[in-house]
């Protein structure tokens, strides 16, 4: 059984209340205090019942040096969050600091404000918040993650929230790191535990931790960000050479490229394309590699994959394959038969010469 059933299951009903546990809050936030000074920071999917994103920033609101939080959620079940009453009301929360300074959260340092919406991050009052915010730090639907994105860009907001790691491979997230918009976190590609509702079942490798809260744990979640962390400027210790052990690398048929099946067999003297996997990202430094494009379908024909070999898709038909191959997806061939690697990002070395 898979280990993300829970996720996948969720992303496919639309379903996307999964709670980010506070330490890898703290693990990635750590790494960027120093742009926090004097910010408003908007959580604009987090319930502040539930939500460690909310407790994170209240708790260290002094020690960042913040200006103002401000939280929305969708309709979010108590609009008094300290009481047990029930109203299915979206609200907008704010926090100013701690103003008796007994260093606590109190219900009076909190302005509630009930929104006339549903408090979806697609609607005008959420919007109208976010053109004023400074910074946004959440754990977006992820089922919407493009069109989430896509609005931090469009009105020009500095952002540090978490993603699958598959999101890189969306062709509007892809060209965004490609022209260096966004980046991925510290703390990517890796496997997070995410605290589950209640109603949610308990399937493949979920499980209930020690409190009684349900918690699934989910492969291949990054932090997606326009803060810099410094990460980014570490140049990636090459090892491999590419002289001498030519036969060890494959090339593309339909393109003008070597294919590298993990980041750590990219040859360190190879001037020339390569093919890499898409979790390169997590160490990409755009000083010291150029990215070219991305070889899947209409990606692939940006950057001038060609189509597949007539021979080749007789081969499939031949051998009842359930799909030909896709023009403008990059392919190997080993002994005549055609082999499509998982997605590849196509980069330049940019510290070799030609």
């Amino acid at each position: 059984m898979s280990r993300n059933r829970n996720f996948n299951k969720a992303k496919r009903a639309k379903k996307d209340e999964f709670y980010t546990q506070l330490r890898d809050i703290e693990d990635e936030l750590k790494h960027y205090k120093h742009h926090f000074k004097n910010k408003v920071v908007y959580c604009n999917c987090d319930d502040p019942k539930v939500s460690n994103f909310f407790y994170y920033f209240t708790e260290r609101f002094e020690e960042l040096q913040l200006k103002k939080l401000i939280t929305t959620c969708y309709k979010n079940k108590q609009i008094d969050m300290f009481s047990k009453e029930n109203d299915d009301k979206a609200v907008k929360i704010v926090y100013s600091g701690d103003k008796n300074r007994n260093r606590k959260l109190d219900p009076n340092e909190l302005e509630l404000y009930e929104l006339k919406g549903d408090g979806d991050f697609r609607s005008s009052e959420s919007i109208e918040i976010l053109k004023e915010v400074d910074i946004v730090v959440t754990n977006p639907p992820f089922s919407l993650f493009r069109e989430y994105i896509g609005q931090l860009i469009k009105y020009n907001k500095k952002f540090l929230v978490i993603g699958h790691t598959g999101a890189v491979l969306y062709i509007e997230i892809f060209r965004m790191i490609r022209d260096n918009k966004i980046w991925l976190g510290i703390n990517s590609n890796k496997t997070f535990e995410f605290g589950m509702p209640d109603n949610y079942k308990l399937e493949g490798s979920a499980r209930v931790d020690q409190s009684g809260k349900k918690i699934a744990k989910v492969p291949a979640i990054s932090w997606f960000t326009n803060l810099e962390h410094g990460k980014q400027n570490d140049l990636m210790i090459l090892w491999n050479k590419y002289e001498g052990n030519e036969n060890k690398f494959l090339k593309y048929y339909n393109y003008d490229a070597i294919n590298v099946d993990t980041v750590s067999k990219i040859p360190k003297d190879y001037a020339g394309h390569i093919g890499v996997p898409p979790t390169f990202l997590c160490k990409y430094n755009p000083s010291q590699f150029e990215i070219i494009g991305l070889g899947i379908s209409s990606l692939g024909k940006e950057i001038g994959v060609r189509n597949v070999k007539a021979e080749h898709k007789q081969w499939f038909m031949e051998n009842k394959k359930s799909s030909l191959p896709s023009n403008g997806t990059l392919y190997l061939v080993e002994n005549g038969i055609p082999i499509k690697p998982y997605s590849r990002i196509i980069i330049r070395n940019k510290q070799i010469a030609d």
